[in-house]
């Protein structure tokens, strides 16, 4: 599979290992010079005279510089660097707590050190770093800390469940239950790897959502992996991600794509753009119209039960119903769903729902099992696509549940 990032890439390197002179061994993060003289060999004197001095040792003009200083606590996940003045790095080495050994990279021009990714929260860790000056005379460098642990985190829940199989219209949702300040970096710790190569991008829906899709319908049997890696991302000040996981579903093997016709009464169902049945069905009135637009299944909730109270224009107790057959399409309440309380001359030739798309159904709360409503029930799943298109109501927004088709690549 290949990875795709949701946001900009972040740069990976390995520690770099440069060839260094013998070194002297400082501490506290201060580097100590290492001895560079040389007695040289096979020297003699003659009798009663003195013996040579050796030349006096010269210090490293290198000086390394470790962030965090040795013993310090608390230290936020990006706070470690390493850089030399008078010299270049040759080798740096960094360990937590377990003994594992973090990656990073040296600039271009030797003088500095970064780590590939965010240090971990909660954890302890140990750098050695060498370097050498423009003669070639090494010194070290060693600091030990520890990074804070978070006083507040905030919640990443997502509406996929690892194993499921979902519709080709299905976009990935994140509600971060709080308003999110660092958003890049949000974007940067959640990776997709897809079967296929399909590439996915993020669209922030308001500052707590983060909405994630292809640019057209998923393939068939694209098979998704999701990589989160938000523990040690600082998402606002003082609060962090709080969640490291992986998470994986499957696109169905059929592309289900069911276009409702307002005007004419009808819902036509596809497969991979060929038609497989045509349902009668009531929309909206003219005074509480269906969405048009694209929307998706973000729910099948079998019998729900459904009131006046948050329909605007009707009084709370204008009607109380348990409606079988129950697909939400919208976080405002509109749904497919049977109908069971209508004649059957209603589907197919008039309109008369609040806002809905309603089935025929048999009587009961749970409706039949060989009704058009049953049917289209059994044969769809969460992700599936509904397209509305002739009715009197507004666009559907693209934050009203999975509604993000609606909006155009460009802008997402």
């Amino acid at each position: 599979m290949r990875s795709i990032r949701v946001g900009a890439a972040l740069a990976v390197g390995g520690t770099l290992l440069l060839a260094t002179a013998c070194g002297g061994h400082g501490g506290n993060g201060t580097a100590k010079a290492a001895s560079a003289g040389n007695p040289g060999a096979g020297s003699t004197a003659s009798a009663g005279a003195a013996a040579p001095s050796a030349p006096a040792s010269s210090a490293s003009a290198a000086v390394v510089d470790i962030e965090p200083k040795d013993g310090t606590t608390n230290a936020a996940p990006d706070a470690l660097k390493v850089a030399v003045s008078g010299g270049r790095l040759g080798q740096v080495t960094v360990t937590d707590k377990s003994g594992r050994q973090v990656q990073g990279s040296i600039s271009a021009d030797g003088t500095s050190w970064v780590p590939a990714t965010g240090l971990s929260v909660a954890d302890s860790y140990q750098v050695k770093a060498q370097a050498t000056d423009a003669k070639g005379v090494a010194t070290s460098a060693t600091s030990s800390f520890s990074t804070l642990t978070p006083a507040r985190t905030s919640r990443s829940q997502d509406n996929v469940t690892t194993g499921a199989t979902y519709g080709v219209g299905m976009i990935v949702s994140f509600n971060f239950g709080m308003p999110i300040q660092n958003k890049q970096a949000v974007e940067q710790a959640i990776t997709f790897e897809t079967s296929d190569g399909t590439q996915v991008k993020g669209h922030w829906m308001g500052s707590s959502r983060l909405d994630i899709r292809p640019q057209n319908f998923w393939n068939v049997n694209t098979q998704v992996k999701i990589h989160i890696r938000l523990k040690n991302v600082e998402v606002a000040p003082g609060v962090y991600g709080g969640s490291d996981r992986d998470e994986s579903f499957t696109i169905s093997n059929r592309a289900q794509v069911s276009t409702v016709d307002e005007a004419a009464h009808t819902m036509t169902v596809q497969d991979n753009g060929q038609t497989t049945e045509v349902v009668p069905i009531s929309g909206g009135s003219d005074e509480h119209p269906t969405y048009n637009g694209t929307m998706v299944i973000e729910a099948k909730e079998g019998t729900a039960h459904m009131t006046s109270a948050s329909v605007p224009g009707l009084a709370p107790g204008a009607y109380d119903l348990m409606v079988p057959h129950s697909m939400r399409l919208t976080d405002s309440g509109t749904y497919v769903h049977g109908n069971n309380w209508s004649s059957a001359g209603t589907f197919g030739h008039q309109n008369v729902s609040h806002g809905c798309v309603g089935l025929q159904d048999a009587p009961g709360d749970a409706g039949g099992t060989d009704t058009p409503a049953a049917k289209f029930y059994a044969a769809s799943m969460v992700g599936d696509v509904v397209k509305v298109v002739n009715s009197k109501g507004a666009q559907v927004s693209p934050d009203n549940g999975l509604s993000g088709w609606n909006m155009p690549w460009s802008a997402w």
